[in-house]
């Protein structure tokens, strides 16, 4: 007896300690009812009793979560409560008396279906969603291309299933009077989920499209931003970007920041240059303008590009792991672009904890050396 009911529990909660199991199940009941509290009502009545006060918030609350359900499974659930609140009735008519007993496992019962149904579309739904989150897996590269004197790495983490940031690093084909160039991209689009990485794909899609053309990148940055406007719903859908294109050969870097977190430039002498000239998120305005700037790295210099979901990565406490814990670990790295990025990425865990991811987390690391 005793084997098999570690057996279960073994298949019950994956072999996970009850510490951790009750940390899980205390961040995602927060999760919920952050969901749910979003359509409440929280401001207070004048004079208004704390005791009613509770009572039309847990009403509020209630109804929020029954008018997530269908109106079918809605009736299911009222029955069901019902059925579990009055187990049993009874009806006195003269000398005729009707009663019921036992009505709470027919209540049991109907909770049950209504949680396999839900069940039931969520496997659906999940399913989708892997298949998505494969496909996009295929707009992005598995691995960093091969350029002498250049190391790369990268690494993203969606919030949900599938991501709204996108990262990118390709050669663009050289020109008449242009060198070969390396064109490293970050994005953000505005949003989570399937909104925002169906958006990225058609940036992914337009941008591979307009790279291929001849020109600058400042070029390439203007017709990228028209496309973008053309799908942001009236500037609903805008993506955050920096792109830079590095010349091997020379170590320089000209970028466009488009309303992008700063990027981190570590130079081997040890000074830290943020990289921010540009302009606006792309898909805002078609009149906005952008600029674009230069920088050199040498040898054993190190670039950070990074979406906003790693600084503003919270803990159970609700604190940011901000850009002070990031530059001090970005600052003492040493090692190749993959080892910083495992030192930020294991550093960030630690922060986080068990606390649920509020937005997608995306970083690539470029270190120069000596080819």
């Amino acid at each position: 007896m005793a084997t098999r009911l570690r057996t279960f529990w073994q298949r019950v909660s994956d072999g996970i300690e009850i510490q951790q199991l009750w940390a899980q199940f205390h961040a995602e009941s927060r999760a919920s009812y952050q969901l749910y509290a979003k359509e409440v009502d929280w401001t207070p009545t004048e004079g208004e009793w704390r005791w009613r006060r509770f009572w039309r918030v847990a009403q509020a609350l209630f109804w929020a979560m029954i008018m997530k359900l269908s109106p079918g499974r809605r009736v299911l659930f009222l029955i069901a409560l019902v059925l579990l609140l009055f187990p049993s009735i009874s009806v006195r008519r003269g000398e005729t008396e009707f009663r019921t007993e036992n009505l709470a496992f027919f209540g049991g019962i109907g909770l049950t279906v209504l949680l396999a149904l839900e069940l039931s579309d969520r496997v659906t739904m999940k399913r989708d969603l892997e298949i998505a989150r494969e496909i996009q897996s295929w707009l992005m590269p598995a691995a960093a291309p091969k350029v002498p004197g250049v190391d790369i790495a990268f690494a993203t983490r969606p919030a949900n299933t599938v991501a709204g940031d996108y990262y990118d690093a390709f050669f663009r084909p050289a020109g008449p009077e242009q060198a070969e160039r390396l064109l490293l991209v970050v994005a953000d689009v505005a949003g989570k989920s399937v909104p925002a990485a169906l958006l990225m794909a058609t940036l992914q899609a337009s941008l591979r499209t307009l790279a291929a053309l001849q020109g600058s990148l400042l070029e390439l940055v203007g017709r990228l931003k028209q496309y973008a406007c053309a799908q942001s719903l009236g500037g609903q859908r805008f993506t955050t970007a920096f792109l830079a294109e590095l010349e091997p050969a020379t170590g320089r870097l000209t970028y466009v920041n488009a309303g992008h977190n700063w990027p981190v430039l570590r130079h081997v002498s040890g000074a830290i240059e943020r990289l921010e000239t540009g302009g606006l998120p792309l898909g805002i305005t078609p009149g906005a303008g952008y600029e674009c700037a230069n920088t050199t790295l040498a040898a054993k210099d190190m670039l950070l590009i990074f979406t906003d979901g790693l600084v503003e990565a919270e803990n159970d406490r609700e604190e940011e792991f901000g850009e002070q814990r990031m530059l001090g670990i970005f600052s003492g790295a040493g090692g190749s672009a993959s080892d910083l990025l495992k030192e930020l990425m294991s550093s960030l865990d630690t922060f986080v904890g068990l606390a649920r991811q509020h937005d997608d987390i995306t970083c690539l690391v470029l270190r120069t050396f000596a080819p």
